[in-house]
């Protein structure tokens, strides 16, 4: 990375990042996007494709995200500021603000993306009030609390969005300017609504978990009572946030792959190392179970995976992509500004040179020191961490951001079985309408794969995870979005799966529930890891042996590998590559296996399926010898080390 210092490895062992680091990273940024910035600072047009909310609001976008950088790094320095950032910034508000000038804002009650950039402002403004808002012109300031004040009274959306009206409004309240308290009991009753346990809100429904829980609906509570201190309810609520944060954090720090790559799982993940967000709210709120070194080493790790991956790229831009540009990986809301969320993952600043989590040394994280074993309840996720190569794997049967019942095309990000930090799905169209990466399907007649979602967890327990949904086939009009309403869907049987996990392997189940619409049978399909690089992973395809066994694997450059062995019912395979489309790499490659003839109704299809880093267990060629007695619904698998594992493929429907 350029204008950054050289590696600490003493103090920082695993990142070589110190707090030096993260606010020169900082610098790199804010002043990449000074050439962007037009109409008087107000608006920052950052180049790419607009969104749905159009320019203006883009721009709007880029000056508030960016400000809120710009505001970690002034308050960090107590008002040091050798960039100028409280005068640029302060000139931009002046011009955003004015209804006259030709880059004014576009009004709360005219776009609701403004009310999301309102709250950065607010936020902003908060914690850079000694050397922005308290020198501010007293026109200005009647024009900013004017703008902002249009958040009074609106209906939000019911999702984490609740949150940028009690931000905006606190800031109002402490500045003499207007704030609903029924606004805020609304939000605040909705907020509860959201809780499920252990740490995790559904953000909007109990199946919609993504990093929405940490960057959002564990940052803003803690922030809002740091910024409303003395409304009746804050201390209260501070202490019951605190603990649901100090919760949520010791699921988290295992979601962080050795490298530094958080989950790639969810919505908006053109955000990045927002994902570090909640590690900083932790310590800065005292709200954190972890060490101050594992701190540092989860959320400067997070950020350096991306600096060393292309984000910032060479212009010092963070574009719409993951760790290169892809556009294709933006959602309709997302504008070139969107990206400058990031600036969550920055909110470390905050914390001074001589506070514990920049004076300790770093600590490894789970995944460094042993293999590791979680169960996240709320979610249905299984994960497994592997020491030898430092990859967290997460087995997902119970998130699918879909309403229960709801018959909805697949979505990518929220439907496969497995998410990791080393593999990402495709960003195409059809990586949803055709389900692949990660993915079992039945396959109609025409080899058309049916859907997934909504499913609903059946178990949960030590190494098995088992849910189930009703397999059904869509059709989506062009340019539809994935969580609307199919134009045609075509209901199929109940399709009960399971996961198995042991280190880096699963053993996958299917079985078709019989007496639940399986009236002819369809073949099914397993898809395994989506491996993705800048040169075409090797692809590897067996032919049938002596048993009937078959396998597919697909294999990177540095030694990485996606692999599925058939060991029921399972007796075709091959590997399906893409190009351009996987936020990890020019290209993808995705092992597959399928049944050569419709399974039966009540029949178990099974396969080992593994995913290895570079130096890690997991061969092409070679899988631990795994058999399975089956008897009806149970199956039990046996394990080369003599464990076991039992699991209930039925949903009591059939």
């Amino acid at each position: 990375m350029p204008e950054l210092p050289a590696d600490d490895r003493t103090l920082s062992p695993y990142t070589g990042w110190t707090r030096e680091h993260l606010a020169r990273h900082a610098d790199v940024l804010l002043r990449a996007v000074r050439p962007y910035a037009r109409a008087g600072h107000a608006l920052i047009d950052l180049p790419g494709p607009a969104s749905a909310a159009g320019r203006r609001s883009d721009g709007l976008e880029g000056y508030a995200r960016t400000f809120l950088l710009a505001a970690f790094r002034l308050a960090g320095e107590d008002g040091d500021d050798p960039l100028g950032l409280a005068d640029w910034y302060a000139r931009g508000l002046a011009a955003g603000t004015d209804p006259s000038h030709p880059g004014h804002w576009p009004l709360l009650t005219e776009v609701p993306q403004a009310r999301v950039e309102a709250a950065s402002v607010a936020l902003g403004l908060h914690l850079t009030r000694p050397w922005i808002w308290d020198r501010l012109d007293e026109e200005v300031r009647e024009r900013t609390v004017a703008w902002l004040g249009g958040s009074i009274g609106l209906t939000y959306y019911r999702t984490n969005w609740i949150w940028f009206q009690n931000i905006t409004e606190a800031f109002l309240a402490s500045v003499g300017g207007p704030s609903s308290e029924d606004d805020l009991q609304r939000n605040l009753a909705t907020h509860e609504e959201f809780w499920i346990a252990d740490g995790w809100y559904g953000d909007g429904g109990r199946t919609a978990l993504d990093h929405y829980n940490g960057w959002a609906l564990h940052l803003y509570p803690l922030w809002w009572c740091a910024m409303a201190p003395g409304h009746p309810e804050a201390a209260a609520l501070r202490d019951t946030w605190r603990g649901r944060l100090r919760r949520h954090l010791e699921d988290l720090v295992h979601l962080v792959s050795a490298d530094g790559a958080p989950l790639h799982q969810g919505r908006s993940l053109t955000y990045r190392f927002a994902a570090a967000a909640p590690f900083w709210t932790g310590a800065l709120f005292d709200a954190t179970p972890l060490e101050p070194g594992l701190t540092r080493r989860a959320a400067c790790g997070i950020v350096r995976h991306f600096a060393d991956h292309g984000a910032p790229d060479a212009d010092g831009l963070l574009t719409l992509g993951w760790h290169r540009a892809l556009p294709s990986i933006r959602q309709g809301y997302s504008g070139p500004g969107s990206p400058y969320w990031a600036s969550k993952g920055m909110a470390g600043l905050l914390l001074p040179a001589a506070h514990p989590v920049w004076t300790e040394p770093e600590r490894p994280l789970p995944v460094e020191r042993a293999d590791t074993s979680v169960t996240i309840g709320p979610a249905g996720w299984l994960v497994r961490g592997t020491r030898d190569d430092g990859v967290v794997r997460v087995y997902n049967h119970g998130t699918d951001h879909t309403p229960a019942g709801a018959a909805r095309c697949d979505d990518a990000v929220y439907s496969a079985v497995g998410y990791s930090g080393a593999t990402a799905p495709g960003t195409r169209r059809a990586a949803h309408t055709d389900p692949l990466e990660s993915a079992v399907c039945l396959l109609d007649a025409s080899g058309r794969a049916s859907h997934r979602r909504s499913f609903r967890a059946l178990s949960l327990t030590g190494d098995t995870a088992v849910s189930a949904g009703r397999a059904h086939w869509v059709r989506m009009a062009d340019g539809q979005e994935l969580h609307e309403e199919p134009v045609e869907v075509e209901p199929g049987p109940e399709l009960c799966l399971a996961s198995v996990a042991r280190g880096p392997w699963e053993v996958r189940l299917a079985r078709v529930v019989p007496g639940t619409g399986a009236v002819a049978g369809h073949r099914v399909r397993f898809g395994g890891w989506p491996l993705a690089g800048e040169r075409p992973p090797r692809e590897l395809v067996s032919r049938p042996s002596a048993a009937g066994e078959v396998r597919a694997a697909a294999v990177r450059t540095d030694g990485a590998v996606s692999v599925l062995r058939s060991l029921r019912a399972l007796d075709r395979a091959g590997v399906t590559a893409f190009t351009g489309d996987n936020p990890l790499g020019e290209h993808s490659a995705v092992p597959w296996l399928a049944t050569e003839r419709p399974l039966r109704p009540g029949e178990v299809a099974a396969a080992l399926v593994g995913l290895g880093g570079a130096g890690g267990s997991v061969g092409a060629e070679e899988a631990p010898p795994v058999s399975l007695d089956v008897e009806g619904a149970r199956v039990v698998v046996h394990w080369p080390d003599g464990g076991t594992d039992a699991v209930t493929l039925d949903t009591g429907t059939g």
